[in-house]
This record gives C-alpha cells, structure tokens and sequence, in this order.
C-alpha cells in the first residue's frame, strides 16, 4: 500500500500539509511533513491517510523550484508521474505545495452530508478557532482549584521564549501545579513536544499520577527494565526515543553511565527536574546526579527547576542551581554575591509606587519597569506565605515528658494520644526507618488500630498502596514516615501531626510540617511535639518553639539560622548525652539570641532580593485576569451544548447524573469507535467543583482529549464537507452557494502561530450571479430558514455543474481572498506589535539586567521573523460547501 517517496496528507491533522513517506515496514509506516517540520508514525493498516494525486489543471513545483500545470498523470513503480506545460515531473521530485481534497468534488458528484453534519462542521470549525486563540489554553482543562499566584507564574513562564526558570515557592504553595500548567499549555500550543522530567526515585509514582490525573498527560515511567526491553527489540537504538514524554529517576540516570549518555543523547524541547536542591555543586566538584542534569540542560531549550527556597541550602547551593539556567551568565559565585546586596533600594522603590492608589496604568507599569530592571525574577520565582491569605493555622501543642518511670515514655504519651484522637488520621515522622518499625510494633500491641507505615526501604508500588490506604477515610488512622520516605508526599487531608523526635536543621522541620500545611488544607494544622525532660528533645523544641516560633510560623532563612547557631545547639545536646543537666542559662541565652538573629535576618530579606522575588512572582491584576477567564468559560454552557451535539451525532448516549454530569456509552449503532470513552463507558462532568471532589468523574474542558479528539474526528474528516439545502426565503434567488473557507499556514508548532492567526474560518455566500451576500440581512434571512432537501435537479444540470456552480465558487473564493487578507494582516499588525515591544524590552534590559540572555533576544528576533514569514504565506483552503436552491 505504501512505498516510498509517495505523497500522503493526514486526515486528522491537515495542517501539517502533504508527507512523504520515509520510512516503511514492520506493520507502520513513517512521514515527514517538510513544510512542518513535524514526522509522524502510524500503523500501517489503520492510517489516517489521504494519497495525494494532483489532478490536470493543478499548479505543481518541483524541488528545483521549476513550477507546471498539471495535463496528465500516470503511474510508474508505485509513484506518480506528472506530465506538465513545463515538462514531467515525477512524484520523489515534488516540492512543497499546498494540497486540497476538493470538497466540491464531493457536491458535483452528489456525495452530500446531511445539513446536520455540515452545520456541526461548521459550528466546530468556529469553536475550534475561539479554542486555539484563547488566552487560558492549557490552563483550563487542569483540574486545579484556580489558585492566582499559580496561575500567574505559567502565565508569565510559558509566555517567554524557551522559559528556563527556578521555581522554588515556600513547601506546600503548589510548585509541582505550576511546572504542570506550563507543561500543558506548551504541549497543547505545540511549542514543546519531548519532554523529560527528573525526580527522586520516590516521587516517580506521584509525578505520573499527578499529571494523569490533574492534566490527562501520559507520561512513560523509564527504568532500567524500561529500557532493556526497548533495545531487546531495537539493540542499536536509543531507548529515550521510544517516547515523546518520559519520567525517570535520578538515580536511575546516575547509577548507569550507558542510560546517562543516552538520556543527554535523545535531546529533548524541555527538562523538568524536580527536587533539584538534591543536586550538589561548589567550587571544589559537583555530584554525579548535578553532572548529568548540567549536560541535559545544555541540550534542553527549555528548562523548570523545581527546588527549595533560595536561602534553604545556602547562596552557594542556590547558586548552583542558577548555573544550569544559564552557564554563561552565572559563572562566578563571588560576583553573585555582590549583586545580590544591591536590591534593597530597589525593593524600597518598588513598595513605594505599590502604595500609590488608587493604581494606576502607568504606577503599574513604572512598578513592572522597576522589577524588570533589578529584579532576579527573571529566573527566579518564588512564592511565600506572608503574600498569601486563607492558609489554616499551625497550633503547637508542646508536652513535656518526665524522663523518669516508664521504660518509654514517650511511647506510653503516644498510645494516650491516639485515643483522645478518636478516627482523626495522624501522620507521624521520625528520623529513622528502625524507628517507625518499633512505633509499628509497639502501638499493634497495644492498640487495636489500622497503621500505615512509609519508610525509604519500601518499593514505590509499596509506598504508593499505604498512602493511598492512609487517605481512604476507613483506612489507616496513623501513618509511621520516616524522615527520607516521607519527602515530597502530600497529606493535606489530615490534621493532626506528630513530631515523634526533632531534626536538628530548621528547613527540615519546615519540610515535616510542609507534609500538611500545603495548599488543600483545610483545617488548623494541630502539631503535637513530644520531648523528654532534660534531653537533646527539650533543647531543640525549645530553640524551635522559643526562639524561632517556627511551629506555628512558616520559618524564613533557616539555613543561614543553622549556619549561625548549629554548632551551639550541638555543643549543648552533646552534653545531655553523657548525662549532664541542661545549661539552662546557656539555652535561655541561645533562644534570645536566636529570636534577636532571626527578627533581623527576617527584615533584611524583606527589604532585598526577597521582597523583589515576591513582587515578580506574583502580580495580582494579572493573575486575576486569568482566573476570571478560566472561570468565565467554567460557567459558559457553550463546550456542553456542542459535546451533547457531538455526543448525538455519533451515537454516544448520555445519561445525566447530576447538573453538568453524565454517564457515556457509546450505543452499538456508533459509526467510530468515540475518543476517550472505553467499552464500559465513562462518567464526565462540566463543572470544576464537581471534579475535583470526584475523581473518578473526567473533567470536560476544551483541554480535554476526548474534546480535541471530538473536535479532530469532525474537522480530519470529510465530514459535513458537502451538503445540500432548501432555503424557505431565497428572494426569489433560484441557488445560493454557502462555502467554508480555512485560512491557514503550514508552519511550524513551535512557533506558537494559534496565538496570532489559528486557523480561521471564513464563511462565504454568493448567489446564481457571483454576488457576494456576506454578511447582509438577506444573507441572515435566508440563511436562518434553511431545512434539509436534495438538489438532484440541479446537480443532473451539466450546465450548472460545468459553468453556473465554478462560476459561483471563483466569485467565492475572490471575497474569501479579500476577506483572508484583511484577516492576514491583521494578525501580522498585532504580531509585530507584541513582538517588536518584547524585543525592545529585553533590549533594553539587557543594558541593565544580566538576567537577559542574549540568545533571547536573538530567538525573539528570529521568532519574529518566521511569524511574519508564516503569516505572510498563509492561504485559504475551501473546508466545506453547500449548494442552496429555492423552496
């Protein structure tokens, strides 16, 4: 069926223009689009493909550029041979040109659609463009409570030219949601398509369902066994570019030079890693994990680092992290040092227009100026507690426990506590995998109660099913975390949590805390510290709670706290370990002098680079804007009433459940199988709120893929591209011709051209004469009373099928001609616009911040370039046509 050099066109992508077949065999076939830049691979026996063959009177062109109309064809070996005004040309010699199917092809021959199917097509065809131009595209379809400071973080990221960014919100405020959003947007825009993201082994699991379940995205786990299995099939290839969109471990990569290598190997448009304070670099050396993420970033165009807060590791760690954004700009730590305590000025300048009000356009704009300039947020975003509102309280309960009597007394206080608790669910973290095995033991003994335990010797299938078990409401009551299994897992759902000992460093008791003081939680947080008189115990609780207040308050600057302090609190737990009484003057002393340190290091970051990071990371009027676009299409009924249309046409029932909720099943008389529903059907919902108590209902957004998939089943096709119709006022007009025009260019995804001209419909009406009636009141009359009919009269007419229907259909495309150069110029107007302000911005930046790379603002330019190229050379395509007759 298929050889090479033959042309194919898609069915379910036309925009990609005409393939070439590449590659054939084994059940698929391979095509490259060459005026997409875009290869495809299908199986060969269900492809989604349309052979190209150029009739006489085309206009063809070969790879020469010598251009012929077409006055013959005949077939050679499987391939094409045209003969032309200019000589043959054979079809492995075709250029790119622009291919039609011809839907008035179908019209002449009778080949029609119901009017049902056409008005669908065309209904869809302007959904399909309000779609890909909307400004919360990729936003929408997460199910995601619309959180402002997240939203305005992928707004600002995904708008940039290949982002390269640190995302390092306070633990708890969602940085794992933000990566997601700008992840889903560039896909769906098509600006990025191989993707790789990076994990701790631990959190594999987490990642691949999180992004299933919020954003429909399948992502391949890869490991070792991943990845044997793929070369057993292909021992020369690189199993890396078996799929587009991968998750893997870590420490997959850095346990296996061979799958390092070929990971840096595959390329890929973006890397996502997250946890990335985990990789460790200084002037001395960097680790092996840091290594490869440095060689990957350098292939990346695009990279998200998702870390703690700057100050969490120290500015040497933060540091490194900004290394593998941009090498060239951040090549010496002492000169970044020097920068960064110069951004207090600024901060204080930044606050002082802030508080001009009312706000005005140009404070607004004077503010955005200032942070532009100064401000490390160009790859740095972070966001805080203290800029945020509605989050619960953290309430300490601090119990002093005699260490005297009970062989563990500590023990016995915890048995006491889980019954005041009653069925409350109560996490647990300690600092050992031994120590929750001896909590596990010790409380079944006692107890009769459901228990979980979370330790980092249990497989990822193990960890998953207990944490799944702790959140089912008649599952485990408690759940026993060590300190390293518990890291990056999410219990928001519970309450109550247990400090069962206390880690010395401050960022990780904010990180324990962080398991449940997170965005979704929605009780106060009751945190239960119990320590034992006289002990490392009560030295640390009381640092904690005395001097830094950091059981109820979010805890800033921990790290350079520890710097301080550390080797005090060591000196005065070492002395509680051979048994000596505490110092308490000595302790007094270091809780005061901690609280005076801590007040002061909390204003200066205040005032400097952190109050800057803030600002830029989260604007309310925009992030506003978004959140009450994305809302504005939650309530819009628009996308319920097409999919019921949708669903009716195909024979798909549904079944209400609930206000903006059904239950689908495709009934046995459905034409194709219907994308996104299973044998056994599907439950789906419209409404966000809905959603997200139910997970196992699908939120239906335009995002969704059984809504793309809807939507490319239509427009793919050759559904409703010919129809008839009989008009109940034709104004005394005998035949009426309403055609759909496409105006579209094949260019390529990355270049994002939805954002200025998606493919846009043109709908065209001329009478018998060639007189143009679009958009006139007859138009609308005639055009409102249209009911179902046949032509065959007409369409028996060799006269109007020869010389009155062409003629109709040259005077149609002349003002859809008009009418797609007005449309083209527009979009090139407000391209230019937008592009020349963004490049002139970071030209200007640049003379200030170097935080503007300069390879940005040449991929600005010549992004700019291809846009206008794109436009430029964009045409209208006739999608779709009907032929009216008087009733």
């Amino acid at each position: 069926m298929f050889s090479l050099h033959q042309r194919w066109s898609s069915q379910t992508e036309p925009e990609l223009g005409p393939g070439t077949v590449i590659e054939t065999g084994n059940g698929r076939v391979t095509l490259n689009f060459p005026g997409s830049s875009e290869t495809r691979m299908y199986a060969a026996a269900s492809a989604p493909l349309l052979r190209v063959r150029f009739k006489n009177g085309d206009s063809i062109i070969d790879v020469s550029g010598r251009s012929g109309i077409v006055t013959g064809v005949e077939t050679v070996n499987h391939l094409f041979v045209y003969d032309t005004d200019s000589g043959t040309i054979r079809e492995n010699d075709l250029g790119i040109v622009t291919v039609t199917h011809g839907p008035e092809d179908r019209l002449l021959a009778g080949d029609l659609d119901s009017k049902a199917d056409f008005e669908l097509r065309r209904q869809t065809l302007e959904l399909d463009y309000q779609r890909r131009k909307s400004p919360v595209r990729g936003f929408v379809g997460g199910r995601i409570d619309l959180i402002p400071h997240q939203l305005y973080i992928a707004g600002e990221v995904s708008s940039r030219f290949a982002p390269r960014v640190l995302l390092s919100d306070e633990v708890g405020l969602g940085k794992t949601i933000e990566a997601c959003l700008i992840l889903h947007r560039l896909l769906l825009a098509g600006r990025v398509s191989r993707v790789l993201i990076l994990v701790p082994e631990s959190l594999v699991h987490q990642w691949f369902v999180e992004v299933l379940r919020r954003f429909n995205l399948w992502v391949n786990i890869y490991d070792e066994e991943r990845c044997a299995a793929i070369e057993s099939g292909s021992p020369d290839g690189n199993p890396f570019l078996d799929d587009q969109l991968i998750v893997c471990s870590i420490e997959f990569l850095a346990g296996s030079e061979k799958r390092a290598a070929q990971a840096v190997a595959a390329t890929w448009d973006m890397l996502i890693v997250d946890e990335a304070h985990h990789l460790t670099w200084s002037t001395a050396g960097a680790s092996r994990e840091y290594s490869i993420v440095e060689l990957l970033s350098r292939n990346a165009e695009s990279v998200l680092l998702l870390t703690a807060t700057p100050e969490q590791l120290g500015e040497e760690a933060h540091f490194a992290r900004l290394r593998l954004l941009d090498p060239d700009r951040y090549n010496d730590f002492s000169t970044f040092l020097n920068e960064s305590a110069d951004y207090s000025d600024a901060a204080k300048e930044v606050d002082r227009l802030m508080a001009v009000q009312p706000a005005t356009d140009e404070s607004i704009a004077n503010v955005n100026r200032l942070l532009d300039l100064h401000g490390p947020g160009r790859v740095l975003f972070r966001n805080t507690r203290s800029a945020m509102t509605g989050f619960p309280k953290r309430i300490a309960h601090l119990t002093e426990i005699p260490a005297i009597g009970a062989k563990n007394p500590k023990l016995l206080w915890l048995i006491d506590t889980l019954r005041e608790f009653g069925s409350s669910k109560v996490l647990l973290i300690c600092r050992s995998k031994a120590d929750v095995l001896k909590l596990e033991t010790a409380i079944r003994d006692v107890i009769n109660l459901n228990v979980g335990i979370f330790h980092e010797d249990l497989t990822l299938v193990q960890r998953d099913r207990n944490a799944a078990w702790f959140a089912e409401e008649s599952g485990a009551q408690i759940l026993l975390c060590s300190e390293i299994g518990s890291e990056g897992r999410n219990f928001q759902f519970a309450h109550h949590l247990v400090l069962y000992d206390l880690p010395s460093h401050p960022e990780l008791l904010e990180q324990r805390i962080g398991r449940l003081d997170r965005i979704g939680q929605t009780n106060d947080i009751h945190i239960h510290v119990p320590y034992l008189a006289g002990t490392e115990d009560e030295i640390l609780a009381r640092w904690y709670h005395e001097g830094l207040n950091a059981f109820e308050k979010n805890l800033v600057g921990g790290n350079l706290v520890y710097e301080e302090f550390g080797s005090q609190i060591a000196t005065l737990a070492l002395g509680t370990r051979g048994g000596q009484v505490i110092n308490n003057t000595r302790l007094q002393d270091l809780v005061s002098d901690t609280r005076d340190f801590h007040r002061d290091l909390s204003q200066r970051l205040a005032e400097g680079r952190d109050r800057l990071i803030e600002l830029n990371s989260f604007r309310p009027r925009e992030a506003a804007n978004l959140v009450e676009a994305i809302q504005s299409e939650d309530e819009s009924v628009e996308l319920e009433s097409f999919m019921m249309s949708v669903f009716e046409e195909f024979a798909v029932e549904a079944e209400d459940l609930a206000p903006r909720t059904y239950a689908l099943h495709v009934r046995d008389e459905s034409r194709e199988a219907f994308p996104s529903i299973p044998e056994d059907g599907i439950s789906i919902t419209f409404d966000r709120k809905r959603a997200l108590s139910r997970e196992d209902i699908s939120f239906l957004t335009w995002d969704h893929p059984m809504v793309t998939g809807a939507i490319d089943m239509i427009v793919g096709s050759g559904f409703g591209t010919s129809s008839v119709g009989q008009m109940t006022d034709s104004g005394n007009r005998p035949m009426v011709l309403d055609v759909t025009y496409m105006l579209e260019s094949v260019a390529a995804s990355y270049l994002n051209l939805d954002k200025y001209l998606p493919p846009k419909p043109i709908n065209i009406q001329v009478d018998h004469g060639g007189r143009n009636l679009t958009g006139s009141t007859q138009a609308k009359r005639l055009l409102w009373g249209i009911r179902g009919g046949n032509a065959d009269s007409l369409l028996e007419n060799e006269v109007i099928t020869g010389t009155i229907i062409p003629r109709m259909i040259e005077a149609a495309q002349k003002v859809a001609e008009e009418q797609a150069n007005t449309e083209k110029t527009r979009a090139l107007t407000a391209m230019k616009k937008q592009t020349d302000d963004e490049i002139q911005r970071l030209e200007d930046l640049s003379k200030k911040n170097p935080d503007i790379r300069a390879d940005e603002i040449q991929l600005a330019r010549d992004h700019q370039e291809e846009l206008a190229d794109a436009i430029a050379s964009s045409r209208i395509r006739m999608d779709s046509i009907r032929l009216l007759r008087a009733g």
